[in-house]
């Protein structure tokens, strides 16, 4: 199994019910398929650097798991269908990103 990290943007329009609804959509996806969560983050509503099918802002989520490789290509092609997806990107973590998405979590749950 390998490590990844997940960040997507959902269509600033939406509740945040609707988000909820969205993101839980691909935990959930994710989960069946047999992947272990490992971290869950919603960063909020963020402007966006440019303009994204004309909006200037959106729904940040991270999500970082555990999964199988031929997992990705189905999870991808779930965000390509969806309408409130406006970008996605899939890493795959080495060592080092690990360790520092670690720190990352214990540092956010000071802060919290």
């Amino acid at each position: 199994m390998n490590h990844y990290e997940t960040v997507f943007i959902l269509n600033p329009v939406l509740s945040d019910e609707q988000v909820k609804e969205t993101v839980k959509k691909y935990e959930d996806f994710l989960i069946s398929k047999g992947a272990k969560m490992v971290n869950k983050e919603n960063w909020g509503l963020k402007k966006l650097a440019y303009p994204i099918q004309h909006k200037k802002s959106g729904f940040y989520n991270l999500f970082e798991y555990q999964v199988d490789g031929e997992v990705i290509e189905p999870l991808e092609l779930v965000f390509r269908r969806e309408e409130r997806m406006m970008r996605y990107l899939t890493v795959k973590l080495d060592k080092h990103a690990v360790a520092w998405a670690e720190k990352r979590v214990k540092r956010n749950k000071e802060k919290a």
